[in-house]
């Protein structure tokens, strides 16, 4: 089974499984202020779930594509959409600030 380390947690899961429904499952803060609220509950829409993963992931599809090359993220920036990533093999997380993630300073990674 993969392993998920985010906000100094160490999730099992299983392969295939969404990225954004392992960590909800399991207590991790996924929207940072006011997105918390607005969101589009995973569907793909908002970009406020995007984070830094390091491991194995599926490839990013048109969804996450489309909504990252929008500002304020940047499609040279190694950011993914929580949501619409499946967890191929053991992951690190890393979440940045901003309304959208997109922020330079970390919020929580793997180890905090």
């Amino acid at each position: 089974m993969p392993k998920v380390l985010a906000q100094g947690k160490t999730i099992e899961c299983d392969m295939g499984a969404n990225l954004r429904k392992v960590l909800l499952s399991n207590g991790i803060d996924l929207y940072n202020g006011g997105s918390n609220v607005i969101n589009c509950r995973g569907i793909g829409s908002c970009g406020t779930c995007a984070v830094e993963i390091e491991g194995l992931v599926s490839q990013a599809n048109w969804r996450d594509q489309a909504r990252r090359s929008l500002p304020p993220h940047s499609p040279e920036r190694n950011l993914r959409k929580k949501c619409q990533t499946k967890v191929l093999g053991d992951v690190k997380v890393t979440k940045y600030d901003g309304f959208w993630g997109h922020g330079s300073q970390i919020v929580w990674s793997s180890l905090l």
